[in-house]
Order: structure tokens, then C-alpha cells, then sequence
């Protein structure tokens, strides 16, 4: 919802001007609530107005400040009543402001001034009457007046530059000084992310109908978004209808050569839009090294908006619910070994159209993820299902056996879970109702009792388990709001418990303990010394 502020107002009548223009404001840009901003002024996209700016178009106007810019704390934008320059859409503006542009801290615009593309203007900087083209960087103190800097010019601190004689002696613009612009515009991103999640305040002419299409991402792809950013590494997408995506034959998405956050966010979500029937992954490349470092699938056919990307191999799609005939008490009893639990899965996966695979790992193997297939499979009956998955547990007792739900369309696994652990007896279920035959005598073994928690999801649940049986150690790890956008997570020290059992119960406290942060937790190979898996079990409530 849009609200009135009083820091955003029209232009009060003056002899000059009788009209009360107020400003436009796009829906996604951020106005703090310790600026003004007054008049015909013009804010595009993804615009950061910081605390303490005074954007007064009451005089000279309009004004325009173009996408992804940033207004620092303190800086004055103003202009004269006489004076105009030609904007880059070839209108007459008192004050021009281009795209991808950050104003430092307590830096003075006063038009008649343009201002280009991809520039910075330094921390108590002045420009007036004057023009600054793209891609320039004017350092601290510095005043330019009265003429105009080409393209790519660099103005160092201190620097007076009042006539077209020195601003054609400028240097041109160093790969340093970009990695110093480049860096203040990151932060800037993340300062402008984390204060749109706190804090919006748009003007009261700001249109609802304004497209914004960054809620289709989920939190957890643009939280990888800035991973990949704070580590160096570049960012891109790639698509592929359903033939390609069986092939693995994907293509490029239109090309993220950024390293802005904002601008990132937004390629993904055109290449979302643009293909909304197909698969898209999201890449992250070493340019040093040349090598890929990620590739994960953010949407597939048929999403409404881009899919959460899971934290393990578990499916993060919610299995869809049983109908109460879905029961069929009538086919009775599951046979040995096998528990309601697996009987529910297999029934779930068979809803959705899953073909069903079974596989097995002893201890060695299972630590190191090294399973073999049991007999396949080849019918879709319920009863052929659970038969092999009695026959796979009473052959081989001693192993660690999991069921695999596959997706036979885009040839690849939605489910995984273990059903049967070695070493705990049970008493043989009836089978005869369902005319199974009966397995060897030494299937007496299944999984063991179920970790169950009342707070923790199922997913979770099954991860810490998994971590267990593998003689993974668990460690948390803690952050609030602001840390969790930055990445910057807090040690919160080793999860005591030797049972898988006992580590939910203690995560349970640590939750309890910490609902307004968010908590994940971390399985590490003690022997190899490396993480293997990061999940996210807690949210605060908003």
C-alpha cells in the first residue's frame, strides 16, 4: 500500500510557478523518511534516497534522477529558476541525473546540471551549471562549474575546474578507481535491499500498477545472488524448454555483465518472464579460474514464480495431501519391514505420476554416499511397489535402504528417503491380506523409530538424521535481519547430543531460545574438515 508522507509534497505557489507539482516516484525506489523532496521531481527505478536529502524542484524544475541511483546522507539537489539542460530523452531539465549514478555524502547538485550515467560524485563535491558525462568520477571537494567534463573523466579531491581548458585536461577514468566506484555501489545495493524489507516509503502519485516482479524470487535465490557477488565471482542464466532440458543442451539468458545487485535481480527476473514455460538455472563463474562454481535450477515449467532452491537433495516441493480414500484400509496390512510411513510415500509419489526406484548402501558406502540399485522396478502398482521394497530390506538387513521418487518427464529425482536402517528388530506385519509373498526369514530388521519434532520441519528433521548416520558433526549458526542479508552469519558453537533424537530436541531449545533470528545449521565431515551441507531450519516471524 502506498502512503501519504510529509517529507514528499508539491511545489508551493511562486510568482513563477502557480502550479503544485508534486513528485513521481517509482513504486520500487526507497525514500527515507528523514529527507524532502519537493516539486516536479522525476525518480525512476530502484532509486536510494538516504536520511538527511533535500531534493527541492520549487525553483528551477523538473528534475530527474534516473534508474538504481543513489542520493547519499546530505546531499542538496536544487536549481535555478533561469537555465535548463537537455536530458537524455531531449527535454529540458533544471537538474539531469542519469542511471547506475551514486551522489555521496553532503555532495551539492545545483542545475543548471547533468549529471550522466554510471558516475561518482564524491563526498561534498559541488556541480553547477555544468555538465559531468558518463562514466565519471569526481573524488572529494571538488567543484566544477560553468563548463562541461567528457565521458570517462576522472576529477581528484580538491580539484576547481571552472573553465572547458582544465576539464579537457582531465585523466581518463583508471581500472582502480572503477573498483573503488564499483565497491561503493555494491553496498549501496545491499544498504538499499535490506532498507526496502524495513521500510517503504513512496510518494503519494506513486503507481500501484507499477510492475515489480522481485517478489517472484525466493529469498533464498537472492541471498545465493550475494554470495556469489561478495565472493568475486560473475553471475548469469540459462534456459531450456523440456527436449533441451533432457538433452542438457541449455542456452544463455541475455547477458549479466554487472556486478550491481539490483541490476542482477532484474536480468533474472526478465529471464524468468521471458521464458515462464521453460527451466532456468542460475550460474555462478570463476572469471579467474574459468570454471563454474554454481548451477542451480530457480524455475521449472508450470512455476508460478521462481522456485525456492533446496538446501540439500531433498525436494522442497510440499508432497501433495491424501485424500481420506486414498487409505484403502481394504488392502490391509504393509508388508514386513516396511512402515506406514514408506506406504504413505510410495502412495504420495504415485499421485504425482513418480516412477519409484529402490537403492541400497552399506555403512562404508552410505558414509560416502555410494548407493546400489536394488531390483528395478518395472511396475507402477502400489502392491509391486511395496513388495520390492520388502524384498530389498529382508535381502539385505544390514544395509541402509532409501526410496527414490523420479519426475519421468524431466528425468530427475524429486524425493529421497531412507526407510530402513541397519541393526533394530521388529515384529513381522500380516501380509496376507494383499497376497505379498512372504520375505526370507531374516528380513526381522526396518528403520528405526522415527525422529519426530513439534517445531522443526520434516525436512529437517530428516537432514539431522541423515547428518548423524554418516558421523557428520551439526553446528548453528545464528543472524538478524541485518546480518542475514549481508551473509554474515554468527558461530553459534557445536549442537550436543550423540542420538539424532537428541540433536533435534536441543535445536528445539536453541529456536525456542532465538525466534527473532534466523538459525541454520551446519554438517561438517569432521575427518575430511569440510562443511557438507548448510540449511536454513528457522525464520523470525514477521
Amino acid at each position: 500500500m502506498i502512503v501519504a508522507q510529509s517529507n514528499v509534497t508539491a511545489s508551493p505557489p511562486t510568482p513563477w510557478s502557480q502550479s503544485l507539482v508534486e513528485p513521481k516516484i517509482h513504486a520500487s525506489a526507497y525514500v527515507h523518511a528523514f529527507s524532502n523532496i519537493i516539486g516536479d521531481v522525476r525518480i525512476d527505478a530502484n532509486v536510494t534516497i538516504s536520511p538527511g536529502v533535500s531534493i527541492r524542484a520549487d525553483e528551477g524544475n523538473p528534475f530527474a534522477i534516473g534508474a538504481n541511483t543513489s542520493i547519499q546522507d546530505g546531499a542538496v539537489i536544487h536549481g535555478l529558476e533561469q537555465g535548463r539542460v537537455l536530458g537524455d530523452d531531449n527535454q529540458p531539465y533544471s537538474v539531469w541525473i542519469g542511471k547506475n549514478t551514486s551522489i555521496a555524502h553532503m555532495a551539492i547538485i545545483h542545475g543548471p546540471a547533468y549529471v550522466g550515467n554510471d558516475c561518482f560524485i564524491g563526498l561534498r563535491s559541488t556541480i553547477f551549471n555544468a555538465r559531468v558525462g558518463d562514466g565519471c568520477m569526481v573524488m572529494m571537494h571538488a567543484l566544477i562549474q560553468d563548463v562541461e567534463i567528457p565521458p570517462g573523466k576522472y576529477v581528484p579531491s580538491g580539484t576547481i575546474v571552472t573553465n572547458q581548458q582544465q576539464a579537457d585536461r582531465l585523466s581518463d577514468v583508471l581500472p582502480e578507481d572503477l573498483k573503488f566506484a564499483a565497491g561503493i555501489i555494491s553496498t549501496n545495493d545491499a544498504f538499499r535491499a535490506n532498507d526496502r524489507r524495513t521500510e517503504q516509503h513512496h510518494s503519494p502519485l506513486a503507481s500501484s500498477t507499477n510492475d515489480d516482479r522481485s517478489s517472484s524470487l525466493a529469498p533464498d535465490v537472492i541471498a545465493n545472488v550475494r554470495n556469489l557477488l561478495a565472493q568475486g565471482y560473475r553471475v548469469g542464466t540459462e534456459h531450456a524448454d523440456k527436449r533441451r532440458f533432457q538433452t542438457s543442451s541449455w542456452n544463455s539468458c541475455a547477458s549479466l555483465n554487472t556486478n550491481r545487485e539490483s541490476e542482477i535481480i532484474s536480468g533474472l527476473e526478465n529471464c524468468l518472464h521471458e521464458h515462464s514455460g521453460e527451466y532456468v538455472r542460475l550460474i555462478g563463474i570463476d572469471t579467474r579460474a574459468k570454471r563454474r562454481v554454481l548451477e542451480t535450477i530457480i524455475q521449472r515449467p508450470g512455476d508460478r514464480a521462481a522456485a525456492p532452491m533446496a538446501t540439500d537433495r531433498l525436494s522442497s516441493a510440499p508432497a501433495p495431501s491424501i485424500h481420506p480414500s486414498c487409505d484403502l484400509p481394504s488392502r490391509g496390512a504393509a508388508p514386513t519391514g516396511v512402515t506406514d510411513d514408506t506406504v504413505t510415500l510410495v502412495r504420495q509419489l504415485l499421485s504425482q505420476g513418480s516412477q519409484i526406484a529402490v537403492e541400497r548402501a552399506d555403512k562404508r558406502r552410505f558414509q560416502t554416499s555410494s548407493w546400489h540399485s536394488c531390483d528395478r522396478i518395472e511396475s507402477q502398482t502400489e502392491t509391486a511397489i511395496l513388495s520390492a521394497i520388502a524384498n530389498c530390506i529382508g535381502n539385505h538387513p544390514n544395509d541402509y535402504i532409501r526410496v527414490i521418487g523420479v519426475d519421468p518427464h524431466a528425468k530427475r529425482r524429486i524425493a529421497e528417503k531412507i526407510v530402513h536402517r541397519p541393526g533394530v528388530a521388529i515384529s513381522p506385519a500380516p501380509i496376507a491380506s494383499i497376497g505379498l509373498s512372504q520375505p526370507a526369514p531374516t528380513s526381522v530388521s526396518h528403520s528405526s523409530t522415527p525422529v519426530t519434532s513439534s517445531t522443526l520441519a520434516l525436512d529437517v528433521v530428516e537432514t539431522i538424521s541423515r547428518l548423524v548416520a554418516q558421523g557428520c558433526a551439526i553446528f548453528t549458526e545464528f543472524a538478524d535481519e541485518r546480518r542475514y542479508k549481508s551473509n554474515a552469519w554468527e558461530t553459534g558453537g557445536k549442537v550436543g547430543g550423540r542420538t539424532a533424537a537428541e540433536i533435534v530436541r536441543a535445536l528445539e531449545s536453541i529456536v525456542s531460545d532465538r525466534p527473532k533470528s534466523y538459525v541454520r545449521i551446519i554438517g561438517v565431515d569432521q575427518q575430511a574438515k569440510k562443511r557438507t551441507i548448510e540449511k536454513l531450519i528457522h525464520r523470525p516471524v514477521k
